[in-house]
């Protein structure tokens, strides 16, 4: 069995004295591993870095098997590692990559939404607007896409205020009456007439990462490095640092 292809660096792990286990997110066959021999020498570890674009060939006697990678560097991603707040991002990237995803199950529009994000935090850009519509790709590649068009009860697209935590579905004002309490703020950046900031978006999409991704789906946490971005995002947001 052999494929060949450009993919970018999710994990490695340290196998044996001189090898690595390297998973990799591929448009084409979606997440999938291998052996690098001699992986773990310092020329290759730099390669083989997290977010790290590399051209690969895999090869493995029986399709269920590890397989064996080749690797070449395809295009580097420095700037991933350039700031404690770019560091957050791709580890949190990846974590939430490898928690929701099984091996070998292609999700093509997840792995461009997935490499443009890359690029923009390896780039410098303000980024923190396309890790959160991410999050909405991921829940949505996933199944668990979210509603907020219109009101899941009267259908109208004006006063949109809230968010069901059981559905997805966005609900106005007028129509969530004494449920209110009960419902999801829905923020001004996904089209509420509410002025939360990225905080709040990230409570939302946190809300069913948590109760269908994890809960759910995988049952177990999400990863703490989703956390920990969200709450450095939200300090830079209110001027903590």
């Amino acid at each position: 069995m052999e494929w060949s292809g450009e993919a970018s660096v999710m994990t490695q792990r340290r196998h044996g004295e001189n090898a690595v286990i390297l998973t990799v997110f591929a448009r084409d066959t979606g997440l999938i591993s291998g052996l690098v021999p001699g992986g773990a020498s310092t020329k290759r570890a730099a390669i083989l870095q997290p977010g790290n674009r590399v051209a690969l060939r895999w090869r493995a006697r029986l399709e269920d098997q590890l397989g064996t990678f080749s690797v070449e560097p395809a295009r580097a991603r420095p700037g991933l590692i350039g700031s404690a707040d770019a560091l957050a991002g791709v580890n949190a990237v990846t974590a939430l990559i490898g928690f929701a995803l099984p091996e070998r199950d292609p999700h093509p529009r997840l792995s461009d939404a997935t490499e443009a994000l890359l690029d923009a935090i390896d780039q410098g850009e303000d980024w923190a607007e396309a890790y959160l519509q991410w999050e909405m790709r991921l829940l949505d590649e996933l199944g668990f896409g979210l509603d907020l068009g219109s009101c899941a009860v009267t259908g109208t697209r004006e006063g949109l205020a809230y968010v069901s935590p059981r559905t997805g579905r966005a609900v106005s004002a007028a129509a969530a009456g004494e449920w209110a309490s009960r419902l999801l703020p829905l923020p001004a950046i996904f089209g509420g007439r509410g002025n939360g900031g990225l905080a709040d978006a990230f409570a939302l999409t946190g809300h069913f990462l948590a109760s269908r991704l994890a809960e759910d789906h995988a049952g177990r946490p999400l990863p703490a490095a989703r956390a920990r971005l969200v709450a450095r995002l939200a300090a830079r947001e209110a001027g903590a640092f």
